[in-house]
C-alpha cells in the first residue's frame, strides 16, 4: 500500500527548496523500496515553516517542517512515514496552534488538495455552490451575495451585491467578470496562494458571478512576476473546459460562460480597476476618469464586474452554506472571514484567516509571535504601501473595515508588515512618496508631481533645513494628493505619511544642522 506525502508547489515553498525537498523523498524511497506517492498541494500558509512536509496516516495528517533536502533521510530514519516523532515534527498539522485557531472558509482546500483534482475539489465540497446557483434565478443569486454582506476583499470594501445588481440590470449584448489578481501589495500574497493552491474555487466564483449578472467571458488579471499561479490557473481552465465547468454550457445547463487568464507587465496602478481595463484592452496602463463606473461601461465599454481573487473565492461558500450561515462570521459591517497576510519582521508569517473582530495586538503578538529579531514591535504596516502605520498604543483596534477608518487607517488587501524598534519612520514615509512617483500612471498632476515633491520635502526635514516648516508644507501636500488624486495611488500615499509623522514624530526631528567652522 503506497504511502501518500504531501509536498507543496506553492512558490512559497519552492522558494526555499520545496522541489529539492520533494526529489530528496522520491528518491530515499526508491533506494529503501517504500511506496511513495508524493502529492503536491498548495501552501498551508504558515511560511516560518515551509518546506512543510506532510504524511497520510491513520490519525491525520502528520506535519514535519522547515524540511530542506539534508533533512530527508534522517526522516526516513525516524519512521515519518508512519508520523513518528523526529525534531521537525509537530504532529497533527490540524492542531498547530496558528492553524487551529483560523476560521478557514475561502481557504478551506487550500494545502489540503492536489490544486490540479477535480476529483478533490468534488469530494471538499467543489460545485456545490454553483449547482445550487444554477438551479436558482439570476436574481435571487445576486439577493444572496447581498444578504451575505461581503464587501470587497481588494481594498476598498465596497459591497460585492451591490456592483453585481449594477452590472445585472444593465443593457447589453455582452457583459464581462474580471478578477483583479494583480496582487502588488507589499506583504500580500493571498491571491496568489488561492490560484496556486485551489484554483477551481476562483474559477467556480466567477461562474456564479457570470450567471448571476449576464456575463459570458471572464478574465484574470494577474502579473507576469506570478509564473507558477499562471500556469496553475491555465491548466486548471483547461480541466474545467474539459469536464463541462465551462464553455457553452455550464454542468450542462443552459449558461455559458468561459474565462483566460492575461498578464500584466508589473504596473502597480494596473491594480486600480480602470487602469488593469486600458491594459486589458491593450491600451496604457492609465487611470480612467469615473464616471461611468466600470460596472456600466468597463471593459470595451460593456458593463463589467471587478471583483477580487478574494472576493470571487468567497463566492461559492455562500452559495453552498447560504447568505446567513457567512453574515453571521465577524462584527459590524465587516461581515464574513478575512484572509490577513502576516509579513515582514515577524516570528509566525503566514496566512491567516479569520473572522473580523480581532485586535491588531492579537493578530500581531498571539498569531504572529511579535517580532522575530525578539526586539520590541514599533510599528505595523497595514493595507499595502500605501496603508497607515500604526503603533503599539493603537494595537487594540478592531480589525474590521470602520474601525481602521476611524483610526485614520484603512484594511486593503489585509496584509500586515511588521517592524521593530530599529525602523526610521522618516525613510519610511519617503519611501511610500518615492515608492508613488515611480508607479504613477501620470495623468493627474497631485500624484504625479504631488509624489516627487513630497519625497523632496522628506528629505529637507531629514536634512535638518527648516523642518517645522517643511512638515506643514508635507502635511498640506499630503491633503491634495488625498483629495486631488483620480484614483487610490495618489489618494492613499498620505496615509502612511502622515501616519509615519502623527505617531512618530521623533522620527522627524533631526539633530540640528551644525556648520563647519572657517
Amino acid at each position: 500500500m503506497s504511502i501518500t506525502v504531501f509536498v507543496p508547489r506553492d512558490a512559497a515553498a519552492l522558494a526555499v527548496g520545496a522541489d529539492k525537498v520533494a526529489a530528496a523523498i522520491q528518491r530515499e524511497a526508491a533506494a529503501r523500496h517504500v511506496d511513495v506517492t508524493i502529492i503536491r498541494n498548495g501552501s498551508r500558509g504558515l511560511l516560518w515553516l515551509e518546506t512543510l512536509v506532510e504524511v497520510r496516516t491513520e490519525s491525520g495528517r502528520i506535519a514535519y517542517g522547515p524540511v530542506k533536502p539534508s533533512d530527508v533521510a534522517s526522516l526516513f530514519d525516524a519512521g515519518f512515514l508512519t508520523g513518528a516523532a523526529h525534531p521537525l515534527c509537530h504532529g497533527l498539522t490540524s492542531d498547530i496552534p496558528f492553524l487551529k485557531n483560523q476560521t478557514r472558509l475561502t481557504f478551506s482546500r487550500c494545502g489540503i488538495t492536489d490544486p490540479l483534482s477535480l476529483e478533490d475539489y468534488r469530494h471538499f465540497k467543489g460545485l456545490t455552490g454553483l449547482a445550487k446557483a444554477i438551479a436558482m434565478p439570476p436574481t435571487d443569486i445576486v439577493a444572496q451575495v447581498t444578504e451575505s454582506g461581503l464587501r470587497g476583499r481588494g481594498g476598498a470594501g465596497f459591497p460585492t451585491g451591490i456592483k453585481w445588481k449594477t452590472v445585472a440590470d444593465a443593457k447589453a449584448d455582452q457583459k464581462y467578470i474580471i478578477c483583479n489578481a494583480d496582487e502588488g501589495d507589499s506583504g500580500t500574497f493571498a491571491d496568489r496562494m488561492i490560484m496556486e493552491g485551489d484554483p477551481f474555487v476562483l474559477i467556480e466564483g466567477m461562474v456564479i458571478a457570470g450567471i448571476a449578472v449576464g456575463a459570458t467571458k471572464g478574465y484574470v488579471y494577474t502579473r507576469s512576476e506570478y509564473p507558477h499561479a499562471i500556469a496553475v490557473m491555465r491548466e486548471a481552465i483547461e480541466l474545467a473546459r474539459k469536464q463541462g465547468i465551462l464553455g457553452a454550457s455550464v454542468l450542462g445547463s443552459a449558461y455559458a460562460f468561459d474565462m483566460e487568464v492575461r498578464e500584466g507587465a508589473g504596473a502597480y496602478v494596473c491594480g486600480e480597476e480602470t487602469s488593469l481595463l486600458n491594459s486589458l484592452e491593450g491600451k496604457r496602463g492609465v487611470v480612467r476618469a469615473k464616471p461611468p463606473l466600470p460596472a456600466l461601461e468597463g471593459l470595451f465599454g460593456k458593463p463589467t464586474v471587478v471583483n477580487n481573487v478574494m472576493s470571487l473565492a468567497s463566492i461559492p461558500v455562500i452559495m453552498d452554506r447560504g447568505a446567513q450561515f457567512y453574515r453571521d462570521y465577524g462584527v459590524g459591517r465587516s461581515h464574513g472571514t478575512i484572509p490577513i497576510q502576516i509579513a515582514g519582521n515577524v516570528k509566525h508569517g503566514g496566512l491567516y484567516e479569520t473572522a473580523f473582530g480581532l485586535t491588531l495586538g492579537e493578530i500581531i503578538n498571539d498569531s504572529g509571535g511579535g517580532t522575530l529579531t525578539g526586539r520590541p514591535v514599533k510599528a505595523v504596516q497595514v493595507g499595502g504601501p500605501l496603508g497607515a502605520y500604526f503603533p503599539p498604543s493603537l494595537f487594540d483596534t478592531v480589525f474590521d473595515y470602520e474601525a481602521f477608518t476611524a483610526a485614520g487607517g484603512l484594511i486593503g488587501h489585509a496584509g500586515i508588515v511588521v517592524f521593530d524598534d530599529s525602523a526610521d519612520m522618516l525613510k519610511q514615509a519617503r519611501f511610500a512618496m518615492e515608492f508613488c512617483a515611480v508607479e504613477s500612471c501620470g495623468k493627474c498632476t497631485p500624484c504625479r508631481i504631488g509624489s516627487t515633491r513630497g519625497v523632496e520635502t522628506v528629505d529637507r526635514i531629514a536634512k535638518g533645513i527648516e523642518p517645522e516648516k517643511n512638515k506643514v508644507l508635507l502635511e498640506d501636500l499630503c491633503n491634495t494628493m488625498k483629495f486631488g488624486s483620480l484614483c487610490a495611488l495618489g489618494g492613499f500615499t498620505p496615509y502612511p505619511v502622515m501616519s509615519a509623522m502623527t505617531h512618530f514624530p521623533q522620527d522627524f526631528t533631526p539633530a540640528p544642522l551644525v556648520e563647519a567652522a572657517e
